[in-house]
């Protein structure tokens, strides 16, 4: 099959924006819900169980609905931010889905206020819908009156969701200048910043300062819509919710203990010397006396090697196919339904995502692919997360897409299989070399730097509601890089601004810790892979169809992995280390 750069189709959603099938969703969810809140009288809590699970069911079929009408309005959007017709419909689509949401809340306040036992006679009929039942209980602690929640749900459209769309607004219509061969060339964010990886010294360093330059002008302002996310994120979570701190709402949603979360990051800490060996490594494989923060991402080999999308198909594809055949049918199933936004356009959203609708529907892939090993690799990634969602379309639409967590392990462990594929196929020594050098690239920007990122967004949450202004939360931010680097390498003054360029902070907080998380378990997984070989496969496949069927801590304690034990994340930074160790031997 031939394979070439594309835009996806989300005729598979809906035929389109002006469609009447988009307007009929609207009407299908409007008519469900008011069905729906005719069962608000006949709850009670001896009510049968086959009575209960009907009513159950009866949501999941508004979900399905309202799941596709959402993913359609996102992705309308994430594929041009600048449509006026996508940006209507994503401002049409939250405040509807707000409204819906509220006429339906009875149902989860009713489910919350019964008794442990109450619950429980209901959930042992619940079979495949005991797990989503039983994390909508773990909230009982944290809900608040029905009026207080119908004013949050509403609040959040105009409020927060509103302030995330115009953040992406401004920053994905930025233009970037930068002189490329002798001309001045507009760039958008995905193309300026494939740069940073160039052999170039000079582009690399023109293409960070270029950045935030144009970052740099607006830091005061996206610095203050980042205070009021983070005023927002703390009143509703530790103010009206009661949350111990910022970060347990995101572990609670997550359903990870905070514990496990401080030790991951407590691990990483301690463990900034190993990244910081390897900055010095480079330094001297590089052949000069100090990296610069611009060069951490810096190729080895004198040219960067070029892959045409073609071969990057054929190679991402065939490495799941070795793993196993089923992978790489499923993965193949993205390209052959048109499910792949894969070209460079302006107005499109930069970086990349994998966005899983319902659980039989192929999910959608972004990627902004221009031909570098690493974009290789992002292909890989996200192909990774479409496996994982079909892998575990058994499970109700409750349930089959994995908590954050988890979500990064078949993406990252889809990405270390392309990376031993590319090796073996890899005769040139440099270009090896490179590729060794490029995984603990990828471990640090994985595990080193979103760890750090996670630490900064405990601080600034802290910061801020002390009335900490955007220059002060800039001044810590450099503080922080400076404890994660060390003295491995030097620090522009310009990097004070990295934080306002991270959508993760804006769009979702305290999320950055799952790729850590991810990456370490992977890891250890692939660690087990290399030791096992065979007999490993089930148990990895396992894991992924669990989706998020149950807690992150009981799938993983079914592989013998214990995540509240420093020890196990320190196994992560051990292989990272002996990686270190077989490069300091080359």
């Amino acid at each position: 099959m031939a394979y070439k750069l594309s835009r996806w189709s989300l005729a598979d959603l809906f035929p389109g924006i002006d469609s009447p099938e988009l307007e009929t969703a609207f009407d299908q969810i409007e008519e469900q819900v008011h069905t729906f809140e005719g069962v608000r009288g006949k709850l009670r809590a001896d009510m049968p169980a086959d009575e209960f699970m009907h009513i159950v069911k009866t949501s999941e079929t508004t979900r399905r609905i309202a799941h596709k009408l959402d993913a359609f309005a996102g992705l309308a959007f994430a594929a041009d931010t600048q449509d006026q017709p996508a940006q209507t419909l994503q401002n049409r689509v939250q405040q509807f889905m707000a409204e819906m949401g509220n006429r339906a809340l009875f149902f989860g306040l009713w489910w919350k206020s019964l008794s442990d036992a109450e619950a429980q006679r209901l959930m042992d009929s619940s079979g495949a819908y005991r797990y989503y039942l039983e994390e909508m209980r773990n909230f009982k602690p944290h809900t608040l009156s029905e009026a207080e929640e119908k004013v949050i749900n509403i609040k959040d459209v105009t409020g927060s969701s509103a302030l995330i769309n115009l953040y992406d607004s401004i920053t994905n219509r930025y233009v970037f200048k930068l002189k490329v061969d002798g001309k001045v060339q507009d760039l958008t964010r995905a193309q300026l910043m494939s740069f940073a990886y160039s052999p170039d010294a000079k582009m690399r360093a023109k293409a960070y300062q270029e950045q935030f330059r144009v970052y740099g002008n607006d830091g005061p302002i996206l610095g203050q819509m980042y205070q009021t996310r983070v005023r927002d994120w703390h009143n509703e979570g530790v103010g009206l919710r009661k949350f111990k701190s910022p970060n347990s709402m995101r572990n609670l949603m997550n359903d990870i203990p905070d514990e496990a979360v401080d030790a991951l990051l407590d691990t990483a800490r301690k463990n900034a010397p190993v990244f910081q060996r390897f900055f010095k490594l480079k330094a001297k494989t590089m052949g000069v006396k100090k990296l610069r923060r611009y060069d951490v991402y810096a190729p080895l080999a004198a040219a960067s090697k070029k892959f045409p999308f073609p071969k990057a198909a054929e190679m991402v594809l065939e490495s799941f196919s070795d793993f196993l055949p089923e992978f790489g049918q499923l993965a193949q199933r993205v390209f052959d339904e048109n499910h792949l936004d894969s070209e460079i356009r302006k107005g499109k959203r930069g970086g990349a995502f994998c966005a899983s609708v319902l659980p039989e529907m192929t999910p959608y892939v972004l990627v902004n692919y221009q031909g570098n090993a690493r974009e290789v690799a992002t292909l890989a990634h996200e192909l990774g997360h479409a496996i994982h969602a079909m892998l575990a379309s058994h499970h109700t639409t409750f349930t089959f897409h994995s908590s954050l967590p988890l979500a990064e392990t078949a993406s990252t462990f889809g990405e270390m299989m392309l990376i031993d594929r590319m090796l073996a196929a890899e005769k040139n020594k440099s270009v090896r070399r490179d590729i060794l050098f490029r995984q603990v690239d990828d471990s640090y920007a994985t595990i080193g730097r979103q760890a750090w990122f996670a630490m900064f967004e405990r601080s600034a949450h802290e910061m801020i509601m002390k009335n900490a202004s955007v220059d002060e939360v800039s001044k810590m931010y450099f503080e922080n890089l400076k404890e994660q680097f060390g003295d491995s390498l030097d620090l522009a003054d310009e990097f004070k601004w990295e934080w306002v360029a991270i959508p993760h902070f804006y769009h979702t907080p305290f999320y950055v810790y799952a790729y850590s998380f991810g990456k370490l378990l992977v890891l250890s997984l692939y660690k087990q892979f290399k030791a096992e070989g065979e007999s490993f496969k089930p148990k990895y496949k396992k894991i992924l169809s669990a989706g998020g069927s149950d807690a992150p801590a009981r799938i993983l304690a079914d592989a013998g992995i214990d995540i509240r034990s420093a020890k196990f994340w320190q196994g992560g930074f051990d292989v990272i280390r002996e990686q270190v160790e077989e490069l300091e031997r080359l």
